[in-house]
């Protein structure tokens, strides 16, 4: 269960009302939210298959600045030319798959996992909220995406704390 006042910060972080929240899955340094669970279904009935879902403005922001820099364009090429990297990258497909697993089935989602994994790299922001939930060693792109990504909790938080409505 998410607390009201997380659910309101990520609310702010993410400029709408989240979806299908469960827990907080990793807190920035500055002690906010930066990564969310989310159900596998949503209320709705649709389903959700981004197990971990990245909340944090200027992280956001640091993944949206290495896409366009071309960083997926060059895990790709080394994805497809490292057999021994494309091997960890399924593990964490696996790992995103029995993760979310535990938590609901899904058979509409079956085997899809999230930023295009185990084949090809799609979306950082995917990646780098994988790898802060699960922890280092389980995202080989997902860590590498955190180390490259500017520390972006130096400033301090990244949205004002607020108090859930009553």
């Amino acid at each position: 269960m998410i607390d009201p006042a997380d659910l309101s910060t990520v609310e702010v972080q993410i400029g709408r009302p989240p979806r299908g929240t469960r827990a907080v899955a990793h807190r920035c340094p500055c002690g906010l939210p930066d990564v969310v669970q989310t159900s596998p279904r949503l209320a709705d009935g649709t389903p959700f298959p981004t197990l971990y879902y990245l909340t944090c403005p200027r992280a956001v922001a640091a993944c949206s600045r290495l896409e366009s820099a071309g960083l997926m364009r060059e895990m790709n090429a080394r994805l497809a030319g490292d057999p021994e990297l494309a091997a960890r990258y399924r593990a964490a497909h696996e790992d995103y798959l029995a993760r979310r697993t535990r938590i609901g089935e899904v058979p509409e989602i079956a085997g899809v996992s999230a930023g295009g994994m185990p084949g090809r790299v799609k979306c950082l922001h995917v990646h780098l909220g994988h790898a802060l939930a699960a922890g280092p060693g389980i995202n080989p792109f997902g860590d590498e995406v955190r180390e490259r990504a500017e520390p972006w909790w130096t400033d301090g938080p990244c949205v004002a704390v607020t108090s859930p409505p009553d």
